[in-house]
């Protein structure tokens, strides 16, 4: 995974365990909230209700009597009279019963005036006119059974509330059916838990936006990344193919300048100690030494460019003796002095090791010659057993600003070649450099590399 790529998952992985950790807080909270509320609500619901209950029975026993004092001769009936015409609401009325189950009154459903409901049975099983007299002879109060809702037809839990009415021993009650009450909270909880959901979503809303913006920078990043890395390939790409060209002007100059003239005065010389056999001249032997000479110095040439290419030493007797050699080269060539250390037991290394270090030698000394202006450099080669060969290659010349060199896609070509050398095989590469206080490469490669590449 990509570097830039672990950083947007560690962007987005934070924020989506936040949200998460966010999201079933706010849900377990607004889930205990809301189950507080529903036990509030339908206790004080029914606390209210209750209270309403008893408020209209009250008023109700309190009317009976009056009218039963009022008229006393035939005030049973009369009281019955009243109490079948005491509706209130859509389905709310009073009811009376003697104490033995027969009813009295029944304003809603009048039909069952007359009949004895002791033994009635509700779906439940439960008993409803025994548990509503049982309650009235224990001096009232309130029971729940199930009854016939007028509006609907259906039976449907309710609430009741019933006294016992002095002198004539009747229950006389009133309720109210649950299902209202239901309906409102089941209600409430829907709207609850609507919000909740909302909440959720709000909250899957913002991770999704989150995600979202992350990736996008993400994409944006990668873009430009992209275009910048596009951009310092190309142009790589042409310093390596202008690279190239260079090298092989520069060997077509060296061949020309050097072996081609070389050559063509060795034909001369060969020429013209033909031209002198066949006049029997005595110069024929000064003219074949001059054109032995020739081939030598034409011998030497190949050689020295063969080197330049890739110097025989390094396959023969190994990198220090390569290096010991390209210093006393570039030490030769110029008024720098370079000094070679050779520090550790050596031992030999992998082929592609070997090839790595020493370019980066060789490009480390043509820089300096080329911009240090330096008067003396060293190369400095660390064996440490186990623990891989180190290289370092320091001058005291003019130095640069390394930061500003790496920002540059055009400049530092050599930098990067030897960076990206070193890497291939494993290892590391440092560019230490100020101006005023010289330069210093270090290349190392560790041991670990070494042995994936078989040697070391």
């Amino acid at each position: 995974m990509q570097l830039r790529s672990k950083i947007i998952l560690l962007g987005i992985v934070p924020l989506l365990v936040c949200l998460a950790l966010l999201a079933a807080a706010v849900r377990h909270q607004a889930l205990a909230l809301a189950d507080r509320q529903h036990t509030i609500v339908q206790r004080e619901t029914l606390r209210a209700r209750r209270d309403e209950l008893k408020h209209y029975l009250e008023l109700a026993v309190s009317a009976l009597q009056a009218v039963t004092a009022e008229h006393e001769p035939d005030g049973r009936q009369r009281a019955l009279q009243l109490l079948q015409s005491m509706n209130y609401g859509e389905d709310g009325y009073f009811f009376a019963y003697d104490l033995q189950g027969t009813v009295l009154a029944h304003s809603r459903q009048p039909e069952l005036v007359g009949r004895n409901l002791w033994d009635l049975r509700d779906p439940q099983g439960r008993a409803p006119i025994q548990m509503l007299i049982a309650r009235a002879k224990a001096g009232g109060g309130f029971v729940e059974y199930e009854w016939k809702k007028p509006s609907s037809l259906q039976m449907t839990p309710k609430l009741g509330y019933v006294v016992v009415l002095q002198p004539w021993n009747w229950m006389v009650g009133t309720g109210l059916y649950l299902d209202d009450v239901k309906a409102t909270i089941q209600q409430l909880d829907r709207d609850a838990y609507r919000n909740i959901s909302g909440t959720m979503w709000w909250i899957a809303a913002v991770a999704a936006s989150g995600v979202l913006l992350i990736g996008m920078a993400g994409l944006l990043l990668n873009l430009s990344e992209h275009r910048v890395s596009d951009g310092k390939l190309r142009l790589l790409a042409r310093q390596v193919v202008q690279s190239q060209e260079d090298e092989r002007a520069r060997l077509s100059r060296e061949l020309h300048d050097g072996v081609s003239q070389s050559l063509v005065s060795t034909k001369l010389f060969v020429e013209s100690a033909l031209s002198a056999l066949d006049r029997r001249s005595a110069d024929v032997e000064p003219v074949l030494g001059k054109a032995l000479g020739r081939l030598n110095g034409s011998l030497n040439e190949v050689r020295r460019i063969s080197h330049r290419l890739r110097p025989a030493l390094l396959d023969t007797l190994g990198l220090p003796a390569a290096l010991q050699h390209l210093a006393q080269e570039f030490e030769d060539a110029g008024p720098m002095a370079v000094r070679v250390a050779i520090e550790g037991p050596a031992h030999e290394l992998p082929e592609e090791v070997k090839t790595v270090l020493f370019r980066v030698a060789q490009e480390s000394l043509t820089n300096i010659v080329k911009h240090a202006q330096a008067a003396k450099a060293e190369l400095g080669l660390l064996f440490v057993e186990g623990a891989g060969v180190r290289l370092r290659v320091s001058d005291d010349g003019l130095g640069f600003d390394t930061e500003a060199v790496q920002r540059d896609p055009r400049r530092g070509i050599g930098l990067r070649n030897m960076r990206e050398r070193l890497v291939a095989v494993g290892g590391t590469w440092q560019c230490e450099s100020s101006a005023g206080f010289g330069t210093q490469i270090l290349a190392e490669v560790p041991g670990p590399a070494l042995k994936k590449l078989g040697l070391g």
